[in-house]
């Protein structure tokens, strides 16, 4: 009947147009719709393993160039340190030999250090050993290639130390605690917290005028012949990574009985 009757066929179909499409419509859309997400779901995941593969590439390159750059940052924090170590070295009155330390006491008996120089660089005992910003210590052991140098902070070490501002003269020694102190200032001294130890060059290995530290506390006891003073060094002895070895104080006695004695080589 449709096929024989196509005007009627056609309103007919015209009729359940409407509610037919709507009822098919809706599982079309559910269909369509679950092979969009589907689509797109596998779309997604193709391009996150590219971006895995990705990222895992760029963690690798970051991890290598932090490794990079923490290298040039040591590397610019040595050429800083031996910049001023040269630059130190060429100003100063004395003969100087540049050192690396490449070792620490490991018994904690003695608060020193090793030395990559020695005998073959004219280095010998009781030379001292400083940086561009003060004294570190003094050389008291030696082979061909090393030495071995005790810190100011070391109880057995002294050295002769004058207030810059009162011009009294003591003794620079270490504490079993690793803290410096400078010892024998006359009672009658008007030295005062902040006031700035140097060496006094009279005797040892250092000439006159290095930084030494800055009196933090006075000790006057009473009945004392004599005053202590706590000292906060000017160089952090701990960490010091270069030195520079004092071979020739010139014009200070030290330098003048190491050149008598001719173990010395300018």
């Amino acid at each position: 009947g449709l096929l024989l009757f196509p005007a009627q066929s056609q309103g007919l179909l015209e009729y359940f147009d409407g509610p037919v499409g709507q009822v098919i419509r809706l599982p079309l859309e559910v269909v369509a719709s679950l092979d969009q997400a589907v689509a797109d779901s596998w779309s997604r995941y193709v391009a996150l393993q590219g971006v895995a593969e990705e990222n895992q590439l760029l963690r690798q390159d970051m991890e290598w160039l932090r490794g990079e750059n923490n290298r040039l940052r040591e590397q610019a924090a040595a050429t800083q340190r031996l910049t001023a170590l040269l630059q130190f070295k060429e100003q100063a009155s004395a003969a100087m030999v540049a050192a690396q330390v490449i070792g620490r006491d490991a018994t904690n008996r003695y608060r020193s250090v090793i030395l990559n120089k020695g005998e073959h660089d004219g280095i010998h005992p009781d030379m001292g050993v400083v940086t561009p910003a003060g004294v570190v210590g003094r050389v008291v052991k030696t082979t061909g290639g090393t030495s071995v140098v005790l810190l100011m902070t070391d109880p057995n070490n002294a050295i002769a130390g004058l207030i810059q501002r009162t011009r009294d003269e003591g003794i620079v020694e270490g504490t079993p605690q690793g803290h410096v102190r400078l010892k024998y200032i006359p009672m009658l001294s008007g030295v005062t917290e902040g006031d700035r130890v140097v060496t006094s060059g009279l005797v040892g290995g250092f000439p006159r005028g290095l930084a030494i530290g800055t009196i933090t506390g006075i000790d006057k006891e009473e009945g004392a012949l004599f005053q202590t003073a706590e000292l906060k060094p000017e160089v952090d002895v701990d960490h010091v990574e270069e030195v520079l070895v004092i071979q020739l104080p010139q014009g200070s006695p030290s330098g003048s009985d190491a050149k008598n004695g001719g173990d010395v080589t300018p």
